[in-house]
């Protein structure tokens, strides 16, 4: 452990808070490793999360769980604070921001190379502001206006990832002729428009967003297509932790896998997308990943 701040619950001061010190140097895109594919440890500040929800809701647990997955050795903690699964409620911009934007900034001040996980330009930027350095959007198809202009203008990285629709109405719209290609003519539609909005590619992200408008036969094709995507010339960020299909893999007597019981699954779908040549995989549990990844790297060395 460094010094840029104390772990919850360690050292004379015992209480179960983040204790943050004064950071001495702020972690940047480019001092993440390139010898392997990155871990992106998903914070979940909302109360209704499909894996988490509630667990990390206030700013004290976030904070705290957080800086669990920074000294755990995730390159990026991806904080979000509206929850995206299948039918979820839309909330404010205004209670989005009070719920993240504080975790945001404790953790930059502790060293954290910090993700924010919105679809709003306003949110986005108030992150920016504190330091963010990613802003991963799910919006997809369907992206903030503002957002292409913001990106361009702040200079950081943007996760696109496709989506169809919103978490109301996806499922209705997971309708391909052919999911690979047809997710990639959508993704390459939106790149040109942040092209267009004076994005540069260097700055994009690509993310084929398993589990989004995606039945389960359309997240393995996608996942066995990575090189596909790799054919974009951009990063390639990969999501399945946890997610439904999994579950549904790993059914037992008629029953799916509870989001907690896809774990090892999870960290299966790392190893192999490492191998394939992701950049990046976005997890739930960092060190059994952060295994994976590295394991994955020594295999095709």
């Amino acid at each position: 452990m460094d010094s840029l701040a104390a772990a919850p619950g360690t050292g004379p001061a015992t209480s179960p808070l983040p204790v943050l010190r004064p950071t001495r140097v702020r972690k940047s895109f480019k001092d993440l490793p390139t010898d392997r594919t990155l871990v992106m440890g998903i914070l979940n500040v909302t109360p209704d999360s499909f894996s988490d929800g509630g667990r990390f809701s206030s700013t004290d647990d976030a904070i705290a769980e957080g800086l669990r997955m920074h000294y755990a050795g995730a390159d990026i903690v991806d904080v979000g604070g509206e929850s995206t699964r299948p039918n979820a409620d839309s909330i404010t911009v205004a209670e989005e921001q009070k719920r993240i934007i504080p975790v945001v900034a404790a953790l930059v001040k502790a060293g954290a190379l910090v993700s924010v996980d919105t679809m709003h330009a306003d949110t986005a930027a108030k992150a920016i502001d504190e330091g963010a350095a990613i802003v991963n959007d799910v919006s997809g198809l369907d992206f903030d206006p503002a957002m292409s202009e913001l990106i361009a203008e702040r200079g950081v990285h943007y996760v696109l990832m496709h989506q169809r629709g919103n978490p109301q109405t996806m499922d209705s719209l997971a309708n391909y002729d052919d999911v690979v290609e047809d997710v990639i003519t959508e993704i390459t539609a939106i790149r040109d428009k942040f092209y267009a909005a004076g994005v540069s590619p260097d700055q994009i992200i690509v993310d084929p967003g398993i589990g989004f408008a995606k039945k389960d036969d359309h997240n393995w094709a996608l996942l066995r297509s990575l090189e596909r995507f790799q054919t974009l010339g951009h990063r390639i960020l990969i999501g399945a932790s946890r997610k439904r299909f999994l579950g549904t893999l790993l059914t037992t007597a008629g029953k799916a896998a509870a989001p907690g019981e896809r774990g090892n699954a999870s960290v299966a779908v790392s190893a192999l997308a490492a191998a394939q040549g992701a950049w990046c995989v976005r997890v739930h549990d960092v060190a059994p990943n952060l295994d994976a990844v590295k394991v994955a790297a020594a295999w095709t060395r």
